[in-house]
């Protein structure tokens, strides 16, 4: 079986924007990625039934695109750029057909409509404040927008180290519910939810944490459970956490690590998180990783070293053993399983 897989990078260097390529599961190997669509700096993208969202960068303009995907070919439905830095997130909205957009510079949440012909219309624009103890928390630092599993926004923000929730009205309006503080220079990047709705795992970037918090379903509060570290006790040298992600059954999450060059597997126990696994990623500085629809699969991009690593997977024990490496992928940063 081949599955299809889509690539975001920088395109500082090399890249020309958004890549293609495909997963041989029976032969365990990633084809080389091409060209798909000539964007700047698509860093982020996601896929909802045939359209393509994508953070993207025009010159000075920055916002996100939408394209058309039929037929093996990319066709630009619409683009939402205004002036300034682009956003670091985008995630769609099934039910609504609204975009969320995270921006890290602007500390800015912003809504988009996506309409039956393919058009965005903004809905909402939402900018926090506040600040860190560390140099990179010098204000918001919004790096996260997407749905709680019952349907509400939650917005993990580096910068002021918070994970708010709000309300999210038919019309794209956006209503602030609650606000989780974490410990101070945590630096939150992402998180990803259990199976059962109310567990969530919050990677902390700038600490090198991931931590385990409960979600009320009744109050959309978030309480915090559990802290551990991604990387060795002896790692003295600079790491920031990235990506973090889940298996279907929530029975292991999976961490990268910049820096330590690594991915952390962690086996859930008793509703706390346990290290079972640290293993190289063959490059430097992985950023975004993504499980294959089968689970059988972790595909790991590296920026700085222009390649991705394959990884299979122990449905059973959780464990990754590489099985390709030196996948040429320039300036990879998002991975996408279509």
């Amino acid at each position: 079986m081949k599955e299809q897989i889509y690539f975001g990078t920088y395109t500082k260097k090399t890249s020309q924007g958004i890549y293609h390529a495909f997963l041989d599961t029976d032969t365990a190997q990633v084809s080389t990625p091409q060209v798909a669509i000539t964007v700047e700096n698509p860093t982020y993208l996601t896929i909802t039934d045939q359209t393509l969202l994508t953070v993207a960068k025009e010159g000075p303009l920055g916002g996100i695109a939408a394209y058309e995907l039929a037929d093996d070919s990319y066709v630009l439905t619409d683009d939402a750029l205004v002036a300034g830095p682009n956003p670091c997130y985008v995630a769609f909205d099934k039910k609504r057909s609204l975009v969320y957009t995270a921006n890290y510079h602007k500390g800015q949440i912003d809504v988009y409509r996506l309409n039956n012909d393919k058009t965005l219309t903004l809905c909402d624009s939402v900018v926090q404040t506040g600040y860190g103890p560390r140099k990179e928390q010098e204000g918001s630092h919004v790096h996260y927008t997407d749905l709680t599993l019952d349907g509400r926004l939650v917005v993990v923000d580096l910068g002021n180290d918070t994970v708010s929730t709000y309300d999210i009205s038919a019309e794209g309006k956006l209503a602030p519910v609650s606000i989780l503080k974490t410990k101070a220079g945590l630096g939150p990047r992402h998180l990803v939810f259990a199976p059962d709705k109310k567990t969530a795992y919050l990677v902390g970037e700038l600490s090198s944490t991931v931590s385990v918090l409960d979600y009320d379903l009744t109050t959309g509060a978030f309480h915090l459970l559990q802290t551990v570290s991604t990387i060795p006790d002896d790692w003295t040298e600079h790491n920031g956490a990235a990506a973090i992600r889940i298996s279907n059954d929530g029975r292991f999450v999976y961490v990268s690590n910049r820096g330590h060059n690594s991915l952390a597997v962690f086996e859930v126990l008793d509703g706390e998180l346990k290290l079972i696994q640290h293993l190289t990623t063959h490059g430097d500085f992985p950023r975004d990783f993504a499980l294959d629809p089968t689970e059988r699969f972790i595909l790991v991009a590296n920026q700085n070293t222009d390649n991705a690593t394959l990884y299979t997977r122990d449905q059973e024990t959780g464990l990754l053993a590489c099985c390709q490496k030196d996948i040429p992928l320039p300036e990879g940063v998002c991975v996408y399983f279509k």
